[in-house]
């Protein structure tokens, strides 16, 4: 492979990672901080993705952005209420959420399941036109995500520092000793599902501009891709670390996902592999601490059967 296509290669899974890295630091926030899985993410990527080509489409590209986000923060509270009080469980609020959340997209959009946009003004048409002209002409979705992503990672550095974050990080830890200590866990977790379920919508919506297109199943999956994706960066910034190592971790976790992803079409895997390919890299990242830690365990054992004459037999003669 030459110098330029992997150059090409790496810059389409950056761009690719950058997109991701949003969902990425929604699920830091309601899965490692918060410790609630949220089930929800694929469908309140793709309301993201509906809501933000809807309003784009009617002129208003820039106005898209905060509306998925409101329409994320939705979706969050809808599941914060099943989980915190209506006693449904977190796995489950989060399935059904998902469930109704296909429904209400296909009503958004009058019942269609893609909606093109090649003609419609998107943030990164705007950004293009800012940086024509320019040596950056040619990086306006790379530099466009760049912005959002570190935005993200800067609210969250900023938000978990707070009184209210810190107590929502305390309450993913011990629920009850927050309960106890007068704040109330329905409210906390509450907010940090309506942060992250924004993040996760703006995501989608900045998906659905890069890619000139609306697709209702753009979201399937996505819950995999980012929790393997965090999985990936917490091998290199793990939970003894600070909040903003973690959340770049989390960020270069969403880029080698996608490079893994690009290098596997590239060898001209078929596209229904993907999701095999997805699956093999989750259980890479959660069993790979487990088994780095059993390797030496491991070899040792081997050692002292090879050493001892009869041991493979079980002492057997």
């Amino acid at each position: 492979m030459s110098p330029d296509k992997l150059l090409s290669l790496g810059q389409t899974a950056l761009e690719l990672g950058l997109v991701n890295a949003l969902t990425v630091l929604a699920l830091f926030l309601s899965y490692s901080m918060l410790n609630v899985c949220d089930l929800s993410t694929d469908g309140c990527f793709t309301l993201g993705a509906a809501v933000g080509a809807l309003v784009a489409i009617s002129g208003h590209p820039w106005l898209s952005i905060p509306a998925a986000m409101l329409a994320g923060s939705v979706s969050g509270f809808v599941t914060a209420t099943l989980q915190m009080r209506m006693g449904v469980q977190s796995l489950l609020a989060g399935i059904v959420v998902n469930t109704g959340l296909y429904s209400l997209n296909m009503a958004l959009t009058g019942n269609k399941a893609t909606l093109p946009m090649n003609k419609t003004p998107t943030v990164f048409v705007f950004m293009k036109n800012a940086l024509k002209d320019t040596p950056f002409a040619g990086q306006s979705t790379l530099i466009v995500m760049l912005i959002a992503v570190v935005l993200a990672v800067l609210f969250l550095c900023f938000f978990l520092r707070t009184k209210l974050g810190l107590a929502i990080r305390a309450t993913g830890s011990n629920a009850d000793m927050v309960r106890s200590s007068s704040i109330n866990p329905t409210f906390t977790t509450t907010v940090g599902l309506c942060i992250s379920n924004a993040f996760t919508a703006l995501s989608g919506c900045l998906m659905a501009q890069q890619q000139k297109n609306y697709d209702v199943n753009m979201g399937s999956g996505m819950v995999t891709v980012a929790l393997a994706s965090l999985l990936i960066g917490g091998v290199f910034f793990g939970k003894h670390r600070s909040i903003p190592l973690q959340a770049i971790g989390a960020v270069i976790g969403a880029f080698l996902f996608r490079l893994v992803y690009a290098l596997a079409l590239r060898l001209n895997m078929p596209a229904f592999m993907l999701k095999a390919v997805s699956s093999v890299i989750v259980v890479l990242a959660i069993s790979g601490p487990y088994l780095r830690k059993q390797f030496p365990m491991m070899l040792k054992t081997l050692r002292t059967r090879r050493s001892v004459p009869g041991a493979s037999e079980g002492g057997k003669g």
